[in-house]
């Protein structure tokens, strides 16, 4: 499947309703160059890039048109979109090294039965979890050693969940396909635009702004990545984003900074009854209601979605989370990593580079089933992932393409409406576009031959490099109004 396809996939998922004139017309204003393989990977990650990317750039410049401005065309190259989907890996401040993120156990160990299992520790609470269940010492020799002597690699993945903590043993996609998750998974649509109320809000398109979403205000609830990535894709388009944080929860530093591009950022901590009662005043002026947590935690305050379209008629609530609203692993915790591990992206991707990075399409074929991991003794030495955090990156854009395609149908047919994505529903996407049998032979891109991708700008943190807005929109370029600010600089309350 090439980038155009995935982009004429999505388009009409999303606009199912449409004429096939109207989506011809649509996608004929989109220009897009390159192709896989952009990264050393076996699966299209550069087509995931520019089509979720692209969908976005397009629904914003489609949003502008519906509100009076003028038809523009929109642009996306695959490098420029695989340089966004890596912009945590390039970040720097004041000319320092890119940051890292992960603590020294986050990531994968070999258990006693000879499978892999990966735990995710970058914050305190999952470590400290993560070691109370083994009973071991914080350094990654203690940890490695526990698991390979003690662990079996299926008995570990549950003990973990059990105590809700994030880890993912390291499946075949035949396994993965086998469990009752990965069947709901696979029972939903890539993505699901609802509508959960009524509401008929026809300001917006009554005063057009000199950029898309002009006058459209995002709350945004969310922290790491795929969220984040949301609420910064509809800052850099114009919106008015207000990211609200609990002042007890922890963040990943360099994600604030690179995510926090364009957005306004307050704290609240919705266990305060006078907190809860700041987030409902700025709900009722809200346009977008944007947040990451697992299923059913934000209902538990008096935030589900249905809540909301009686408080706010017109409401746009856009939910993200890790393995999707259904199943019985919908309140598991999970992270971009930990998914791939799970749904059999890293199995892949591993057996790939075990075999020279070649590999044939019937052996990476998800299709496959259980058989899979019965064609090699030891399939492979080492665990590889894919060469960026594709699945978080996508579902922000997905998101944020969500949310703008549920404003317009809100400015055409009123309405609330109730935007769902997930990891894992991404993931499965991913693995459906098909895979490179040399994939992983292109050379490894270097931050020095994506010199034209990054912009500068003076923030609080100081002088920050990252990686610029990937889309082109020719009237309405997309760029960040502010800079990225520390958590919690704002008061909680809209611009005026």
């Amino acid at each position: 499947m090439t980038p155009r396809d995935a982009l004429e996939h999505l388009w009409m998922l999303a606009h199912p309703h449409d004429s096939a004139a109207a989506h011809q017309a649509a996608l004929a204003t989109v220009d897009i160059e390159g192709d896989d393989p952009g990264l050393p990977s076996v699966f299209r990650v550069g087509t995931l890039a520019a089509a979720s990317i692209g969908a976005a750039g397009l629904a914003a410049a489609r949003f502008h048109e519906l509100r009076g401005g003028p038809g523009q065309r929109v642009g996306i190259d695959v490098r420029r979109a695989l340089a966004a989907f890596r912009s945590e890996r390039y970040l720097s401040v004041d000319g320092g090294a890119p940051f890292e993120l992960r603590h020294p156990v986050t990531g994968y160990f070999e258990t006693r039965d000879g499978r892999w299992i990966q735990l995710h520790a970058n914050f305190a609470h999952h470590l400290h979890g993560i070691l109370r269940v083994l009973g071991c010492g914080e350094r990654r020799d203690d940890v490695a050693h526990t698991i390979r002597t003690h662990w079996d690699g299926a008995a570990l993945d549950e003990a973990l969940a059990q105590a809700g903590l994030c880890a993912a043993l390291v499946r075949t996609p035949g396994e993965w396909a086998a469990l009752e998750q990965a069947q709901a998974v696979a029972s939903l649509p890539l993505f699901e635009i609802e509508r959960i109320g009524d509401g008929d809000d026809g300001a917006l398109t009554q005063r057009p702004g000199a950029r898309p979403l002009e006058g459209v205000r995002v709350l945004d609830l969310t922290r790491i990545i795929a969220g984040p990535v949301a609420g910064r894709v509809l800052a850099h388009h114009g919106a008015d984003v207000l990211l609200v944080n609990g002042p007890h929860l922890p963040n990943i530093a360099p994600l604030v900074i690179d995510n926090g591009r364009g957005k306004r950022s307050a704290t609240l901590d919705l266990r305060e009854a006078q907190h809860r009662a700041q987030l409902h005043a700025l709900v009722r002026d809200a346009d977008v209601f944007l947040q990451g947590y697992r299923p059913g935690a934000l209902a538990a305050h008096g935030f589900a979605p249905e809540a909301l379209a009686r408080e706010r008629p017109g409401i746009v609530c856009v939910s993200i989370c890790a393995y999707s609203h259904h199943g019985p692993w919908r309140e598991r915790r999970g992270f971009d990593s930990l998914v791939q591990s799970a749904s059999g992206i890293v199995w892949t991707e591993s057996v790939a580079a075990a075999h020279g990075g070649v590999m044939q399409s019937a052996q990476v074929d998800a299709s496959a089933g259980a058989s899979l991991d019965k064609r090699f003794d030891k399939p492979f030495d080492a665990p590889r992932p894919l060469p960026c955090q594709a699945l978080d990156h996508a579902t922000g854009y997905l998101a944020a393409f969500g949310a703008m395609v549920a404003l317009a149908r809100r400015a055409q047919e009123g309405g609330s409406w109730h935007v769902r994505v997930s990891l894992a529903q991404t993931g499965r996407w991913l693995q459906s576009l098909g895979t490179l049998a040399q994939g992983q032979r292109v050379p490894e891109v270097r931050a020095q031959d994506l010199a034209d991708c990054f912009e500068e700008m003076d923030t609080p943190f100081g002088r920050v490099r990252a990686v610029a807005t990937a889309e082109r929109l020719e009237r309405t370029p997309a760029f960040y109004a502010r800079p990225c600010v520390p958590i919690g600089t704002d008061a909680p309350r809209w611009a005026a």
